[in-house]
């Protein structure tokens, strides 16, 4: 028996694959890499703008900062998403994105 880490697969591998083909990876790809980044550029500019009000003494910074910072790791979570799907659809042999 194979190791779950081998190219065998774990379990469930054989469902996942009829469940997506490499066309879906790609349109997924296409979709989230851009969300991820744009959500990373937002919670940056959130981020950015709480630092410059603290720095002011203005209230409220902290909750901008706790926006910011949620924004930035929704954005990197989808992004991660994003790069998963297009290493799949290259695996699975799917021509390249045009």
């Amino acid at each position: 028996m194979a190791p779950q880490g081998s190219a065998a697969g774990g379990p469930g591998t054989r469902a996942l694959r009829a469940l997506t083909s490499p066309d879906d990876d790609l349109r997924t790809w296409a979709r989230l890499a851009p969300l991820g980044l744009a959500l990373v550029g937002a919670g940056a500019c959130v981020t950015g703008d709480a630092a410059v009000r603290r720095g002011a003494g203005a209230p409220g910074w902290v909750v901008g900062g706790v926006v910011g910072l949620c924004l930035q790791g929704a954005g990197l979570s989808v992004f991660g998403e994003a790069v998963k799907r297009r290493a799949l659809h290259d695996a699975r042999g799917g021509g390249s994105a045009a």
